[in-house]
């Protein structure tokens, strides 16, 4: 085997791991910092990360004419929303269970398609938000008898997937011209002006650095997972087809789910074990056309 045939699963692993190994971080980090104040310094981190790397491969910093609405539209959905939200749902639950829920954001895509699109739903997609539904009422009856406000936790975690399926829709359905980090880069450098706003209102200005290890932590959200995984899910897409790459998305919660036992001691009972099953089995079903289907 060469290297070349080794690079792609590399980068799927790495970006699984960036990804999912995220979540347990989240909750880490809460429990020092408030949720805007946390998300504003990831923010930032970000942007600096990814405008270096841009900089660095001497990538065009331009938006093409009339794409500033749905720029707009996409990242108030794939960045503002999901970042708020995200770090919300982990307050209230396990960060491994909120994790598979947010990571249901393909069955989203498949019901925003119906509503807003008139899509048809395959007797194949139907079956994935059948078994969906049922995977997050079973990972979610537990948590309602342990956590008084885990339906809070299912509300933002749910949130975040049909926000992120509504900025997936945007970015799919707008032709952009040959942007590529780009993108990325603009969607977060529109949020952090209203997040770190929303931190000075709601959680007040800081008045001191949070401690070493938080601080390391937000510095690796921005860094790691969103600029250096941005930077890999790019190569992923152009290496691989569409319904391949997309399989890290089944992956992602699996580790998020093991890393949350492994750090933070999260619980998981036989059923929720079961619900995170289905739900992979219902991604499959959504993301992984039939054989023979191109």
């Amino acid at each position: 085997m060469n290297r070349s045939s080794l690079k792609v699963p590399a980068l799927l692993l790495a970006l699984t791991l960036m990804w999912g190994t995220n979540w347990p971080l989240f909750r880490f980090a809460l429990d020092e910092l408030p949720v805007l104040t946390f998300r504003s310094g990831a923010l930032l981190s970000g942007v600096l990360a990814l405008g270096l790397i841009m900089l660095l491969r001497g990538e065009s910093f331009a938006v093409p004419q009339g794409k500033w609405p749905a720029l707009i539209l996409a990242a108030a959905m794939n960045v503002g929303v999901w970042n708020v939200a995200t770090s919300m749902a982990v307050l209230y639950l396990p960060s491994g269970h909120a994790s598979v829920l947010t990571y249901t954001m393909p069955l989203w895509v498949a019901l925003w398609g119906f509503a807003l699109f008139g899509q048809r739903l395959s007797g194949r997609l139907m079956a994935a938000i059948a078994i969906g539904t049922l995977a997050v009422a079973a990972l979610m009856a537990p948590n309602f008898a342990s956590y008084a406000n885990a339906p809070w936790g299912l509300f933002w975690a749910l949130s975040a997937a049909a926000a992120w399926a509504l900025g997936t829709f945007v970015v799919k359905r707008t032709d952009w011209q040959g942007m590529g980090l780009s993108l990325t880069f603009w969607q977060v450098i529109l949020c952090l002006p209203p997040m770190m706003a929303g931190m000075c209102l709601v959680d007040g200005v800081p008045q001191h650095w949070p401690s070493p290890a938080i601080l390391l932590v937000v510095i690796y959200a921005g860094v790691v997972p969103m600029a250096l995984g941005t930077l890999i899910w790019f190569a992923l897409v152009k290496a691989l087809p569409a319904q391949v790459a997309a399989l890290s998305t089944i992956t992602v919660p699996i580790v998020a789910v093991l890393s949350g036992i492994v750090i933070l001691h999260e619980p998981l009972s036989l059923l929720q074990a079961v619900a995170v099953a289905s739900t992979v089995i219902s991604l499959w079903l959504a993301l992984v056309p039939p054989r023979g289907v191109v």
